[in-house]
């Protein structure tokens, strides 16, 4: 076990809260995206500022919006928290927020993006897993807009499953790594060094397997990015990585200049590297990957790329 813990499971019947940590939502995509989550058989309830909108483009102030995530986690009656959307807000947040309650209420929180900053924080001082996965209003208000399989078999408790080529995974570099996964967007992670919500230096927590993925990234800025982080210590303890899909931040076209600028950030990295998973900013079913627990990365056939999760990432009770 990676020593965190783990949130109850949240299946059909469960009560999911419904946030906006960030960036104002569209009320239409949040309705939507909540009847999607009814017809798969929970509850969910609004949170009081989850459709607020300013002042700027925050859903509300930062300390309605904190409020409303301390109260869902304090709710008796919530099982778990999915976010609205990302955008941008949820750092501001990191202050106001209370790590006893959430300890003393552990619930899977979901959301990906701009929440990269709850999810570390939840990791360094709760000590919770979290899922980076599906929103309300940006996923399961569109047609097709959830990977059903791993959402099932992340927050349902399988003790071991895997994505693989049919989640858009490919191999850059072959090899095997294990560790804890750890990660997000790269932008959100990048911009919180140098500050106390940083995630944790590699050393703390080896080894990891480090997840990265964002939107509208060039490759110029991945390759700088990546160099900062390699700067920061932050790769030091990692065994193996995942970038993901990259058609919100290239066309096709480039892809070998993208895939090349990655390597040449990582030159020195010697873990294995897949690119091309379906978490997180994407067009297409979202997958969901839990953050916090073991996992084995094996690209040693190239045909057959797979991201195994051993461990299941929420109590089954």
């Amino acid at each position: 076990m990676s020593g965190l813990t783990r949130p109850g499971a949240l299946r059909p019947g469960a009560t999911i809260a419904v946030v906006s940590p960030a960036s104002a939502a569209k009320p239409e995509l949040v309705r939507a995206g909540m009847e999607c989550l009814e017809e798969l058989g929970y509850r969910t309830k609004l949170m009081p500022h989850a459709l607020d909108r300013g002042p700027l483009y925050y859903a509300g102030t930062a300390e309605a919006r904190a409020g409303d995530l301390m109260a869902a986690f304090a709710d008796a009656a919530v099982d778990g928290i999915v976010c609205t959307r990302g955008g941008w807000g949820s750092a501001e947040l990191l202050p106001l927020l209370d790590a006893s309650v959430v300890r003393a209420n552990p619930k899977a929180f979901v959301g990906y993006s701009d929440h990269t900053s709850l999810h570390i924080w939840l990791q360094r001082e709760c000590g919770l897993v979290s899922f980076y996965g599906p929103m309300v209003a940006a996923d399961f208000a569109r047609a097709d807009g959830f990977d059903e399989s791993s959402w099932g078999s992340a927050l349902g408790g399988d003790p071991a499953w895997s994505v693989g080529a049919g989640d858009g995974l490919r191999v850059l570099r072959p090899g095997v790594a294990e560790g804890t996964l750890v990660g997000g967007c790269i932008s959100i992670l990048v911009e919180a060094l140098g500050t106390p919500y940083a995630m944790l230096p590699a050393t703390v927590d080896a080894p990891r397997i480090l997840y990265l993925e964002d939107i509208g990234t060039k490759p110029y800025q991945w390759d700088r990015m990546l160099l900062h982080l390699r700067y920061a210590g932050m790769l030091e303890q990692v065994t193996g990585m995942v970038f993901g899909d990259m058609r919100q931040c290239v066309a096709v076209e480039q892809d070998a200049l993208l895939e090349g600028a990655i390597l040449h950030a990582l030159r020195d990295f010697a873990g294995p590297i897949a690119i091309g998973l379906r978490s997180g900013h994407v067009n297409t079913p979202n997958v969901t990957v839990p953050l916090g627990v073991r996992v084995r990365l094996d690209l040693q056939e190239e045909d057959r790329p797979a991201l195994e999760f051993l461990e299941s990432a929420v109590v089954n009770s």
